[in-house]
C-alpha cells in the first residue's frame, strides 16, 4: 500500500509583533529553506508577537525551525521586550504538529533533537513541553513558562526548574535569548458552526453544553443559581460532552447570526464530524438548528476523509469511491459551504503543498490525452505504465460491480459486505495509478544515468553505478505492478460469485485486465533485468515475474468459466 506523504507543521511565536523589518528576516530563513511552505504571518502590536506557520517534510520543517530560531535569536533582544502575551524567550514556543504521514509520538521525538540542537549549536536553553515533555508536569505550558522572562535567573539556578537542554547559570546570552519551549502538539481545527439564531445567549449555552470545561454547578436554577464551590473555593463544574474541545458562542454582524466557535484541540478524541454531530444534537434539544460549518484556517486531509466516510456510512453506502467524492460528501454533510463556497485546495495542508510542488503527472491526462502522448515518438510512457493503467482499470471495473450490488434492490442487508470490497478495490486502483507515473519515472533515471559524464575513470564507475542502480529500480516498479494487479483478481472473482449478477461481465472484463497488466509488466521485468550485471538477482526478478505470470493465467481462466456459467444462467 502506497504510504501517505509525511508532512508536520511548525507554528513557532516569535517575541516581535511590531518591527516588520525583523520579522521579515525571520520568514525570509523559513521561506529560504527547500521543501517548506510559509502559510501565514501574524504580527500582534499589542501582544509584540508573531505567529508563524509553515509546513512541509519532517526534515525541511525542523531544518527551517533551527534556522528561524538562530535568526530571533541574533535579531530580539529580549531585555526590552514588553508586551501583553506571556512569553520567555525571542522564540517563545516551537510546536511541530503532525499533519499527514507521522504520528505525534514521532513529532515528540523531532521536538527533543531540535530542542537538544537549539540547545547546543545556539546555547539558547530549551523546555520541552505537551507530548515531548519529559516530566509530566510540563505537558502543561503554562509549568514551563511560570514568571516568564523574568523568572529566569531564579528558574535556572534551581535544578527542579532547570531547562531540559541548555541548564546554566543565568548569563549575558540568555538574558538576550531567553529561553524557548519546543514541543509536539496535535493539529488544533478552528471551527464556527452556523445557527439559525441572533442570539448570543443561546449559542453560548450550546458551547457550555458541548466544550471539555462544561459550565459552572449551580444552586436551584441552572442558569441564575448560585455557583456551587468546593473545598477550596474554586467553582465546581459540569463538564460537557466532547473531551478535547474549548467552545463560546457569539454574534457575528457580517452574517447576521450567532455561532458556536470552537477550538478542537485533540482531533483524536474528538474528530470534526463528532463535534458537528453533537453540536446539532444540543441545538435541537434547544429548538435551534445548525444550518453549516465554518473552517477557519486549514485542516488536514484526514478530517474530512474520516468525516466523509463517516457519513456515508450512516447512510449504509459504500466509501470505495473517489477521493474527490468522499470530500464533496463532508463538505456537504456538515454545511462547509453554507457561508461561501468551501475550497479543499485551499483549506487542506496537503493540497497547498502539492500546488507548489504539482508537476504534470500522466494519470492526470485525459483519456485521449494518455493514448496520445504514449502514441508519440518518446518512448515514455511505455508498456509498464500501460500495464498500471490496465490493471487500474481492472481494480475499478471490480470496484464498481461491488458498488452497484451495495445498492441492488433487496440486498440492503449486504451494503457493508460489498463496501468493504470496493473500498479494498479503491486502494488497488490508487495503488496502480501511481505505479503508472512510477514506471515513466523509473525510466527517467535510467535515461539521467546514462547522461552522467564519462571523461575520466571515477566519472565512468559513477556513471556505470547509476546506470545499474537505475536498472534495477526500474525493473522494480513493474514487478511492483505485477504483485499489486494480482490482488484485482481476488475482487472480481468476490463480484462473479456474490456481486451483482447483471454486472457480471464486467468483473470478467476486470479479470481480463488484471491479466494484461501482469503480463505486461512481467515483460518490463523481464527486458530490465535482463541488463542487470548481477545474473543472480536478475534471475530471481525473473523467477518471480514468470511465478506471477503464471498465477495471473491460471486466474483469469477460473474467473472467465465462472462468468461464463453465470452468463449462461
Amino acid at each position: 500500500m502506497m504510504k501517505s506523504k509525511r508532512i508536520i507543521e511548525c507554528v513557532p511565536n516569535f517575541s516581535e509583533g511590531r518591527d516588520k523589518g525583523v520579522i521579515r528576516q525571520i520568514t525570509d530563513v523559513i521561506v529560504q529553506t527547500e521543501g517548506v511552505k510559509l502559510l501565514d504571518v501574524d504580527p500582534g502590536e499589542a501582544t509584540n508577537r508573531t505567529v508563524v506557520t509553515f509546513v512541509g517534510e519532517p526534515e525541511s520543517v525542523v531544518e527551517a525551525a533551527f534556522q528561524s530560531v538562530k535568526k530571533a535569536g541574533e535579531l530580539i533582544d529580549m531585555r526590552g521586550h514588553h508586551g501583553a502575551h506571556p512569553r520567555m524567550g525571542a522564540t517563545d514556543v516551537l510546536p511541530l504538529v503532525p499533519v499527514s504521514g507521522i504520528t505525534l509520538e514521532e513529532c515528540a521525538e523531532l521536538a527533543r533533537k531540535l530542542a537538544e540542537r537549539i540547545a547546543g549549536e545556539l546555547q539558547i536553553p530549551c523546555y520541552c513541553y505537551e507530548a515531548a515533555a519529559f516530566k509530566p508536569e510540563r505537558k502543561n505550558l503554562a509549568v514551563c513558562r511560570e514568571g516568564e522572562y523574568e523568572a529566569l535567573p531564579d528558574k535556572l539556578s534551581a535544578p527542579e526548574k532547570a531547562p531540559d537542554y541548555g541548564a546554566r547559570p543565568y548569563d549575558e546570552g540568555v538574558a538576550r535569548t531567553g529561553c524557548t519551549a519546543v514541543g509536539a502538539r496535535d493539529f488544533l481545527i478552528a471551527v464556527n458552526f452556523n445557527l439559525n439564531t441572533t442570539s448570543t445567549r443561546r449559542a453560548n449555552a450550546i458551547a457550555f453544553d458541548v466544550r471539555e470545561k462544561g459550565r459552572p454547578k449551580r444552586e436551584g436554577n441552572p442558569i441564575i443559581g448560585k455557583p456551587v464551590k468546593d473545598e477550596a473555593g474554586n467553582p465546581v463544574m459540569l463538564p460537557g460532552t466532547l473531551k478535547g474541545t474549548k467552545a463560546i458562542g457569539w454574534y457575528i454582524q457580517e452574517y447576521g447570526i450567532a455561532q458556536v466557535s470552537m477550538n478542537i484541540t485533540d482531533i483524536n478524541q474528538t474528530p470534526l464530524h463528532v463535534a458537528f454531530d453533537e453540536v446539532c444534537r444540543c441545538a435541537q434539544n434547544r429548538g435551534l438548528r445548525v444550518t453549516g460549518t465554518e473552517i477557519v484556517g486549514l485542516v488536514p486531509e484526514r478530517t474530512l476523509l474520516e468525516a466523509g466516510h463517516y457519513f456515508l456510512d450512516k447512510q449504509h453506502r459504500s466509501a470505495g469511491i473517489p477521493k474527490q467524492d468522499i470530500l464533496n460528501i463532508a463538505v456537504k454533510s456538515m454545511g462547509l459551504d453554507d457561508l461561501k463556497p468551501f475550497c479543499p485546495e485551499e483549506k487542506v495542508v496537503e493540497y497547498l503543498l502539492e500546488a507548489d510542488e504539482k508537476k504534470e503527472r500522466l494519470v492526470d491526462l485525459t483519456v485521449k490525452g494518455f493514448a496520445d502522448e504514449t502514441a508519440r515518438e518518446s518512448p515514455a510512457p511505455g508498456g509498464g505504465s500501460v500495464s498500471a493503467y490496465m490493471g487500474a482499470m481492472g481494480a475499478a471495473l471490480g470496484t464498481m460491480v461491488a458498488n452497484l450490488s451495495s445498492h441492488k434492490p433487496g440486498w440492503d442487508d449486504r451494503w457493508e459486505e460489498f463496501a468493504r470490497w470496493a473500498e479494498q478495490g479503491m486502494v488497488l486502483q490508487q495503488e496502480l495509478l501511481h505505479l503508472v507515473d512510477e514506471d515513466t519515472e523509473a525510466f527517467n533515471r535510467i535515461m539521467a544515468a546514462f547522461g552522467m559524464p564519462k571523461g575520466t575513470d571515477e566519472e565512468k564507475r559513477l556513471r556505470s553505478a547509476a546506470i545499474q542502480a537505475g536498472t534495477l529500480f526500474a525493473a522494480q516498479v513493474p514487478l511492483q505492478t505485477m504483485k499489486v494487479a494480482s490482488k484485482v483478481f481476488a475482487l472480481c472473482r468476490a463480484m462473479v460469485e456474490q456481486g451483482n449478477p447483471n454486472s457480471v461481465s464486467d468483473a470478467g472484463v476486470g479479470a481480463l485486465a488484471a491479466r494484461a497488466a501482469v503480463i505486461g509488466a512481467g515483460l518490463n521485468v523481464k527486458i530490465n533485468a535482463s541488463s542487470l550485471k548481477d545474473k543472480e538477482q536478475a534471475a530471481q526478478l525473473i523467477q518471480e515475474a514468470e511465478a506471477l505470470i503464471a498465477s495471473a493465467q491460471q486466474e483469469e481462466a477460473e474467473i472467465l468459466t465462472l462468468v461464463e456459467k453465470v452468463i449462461l444462467n
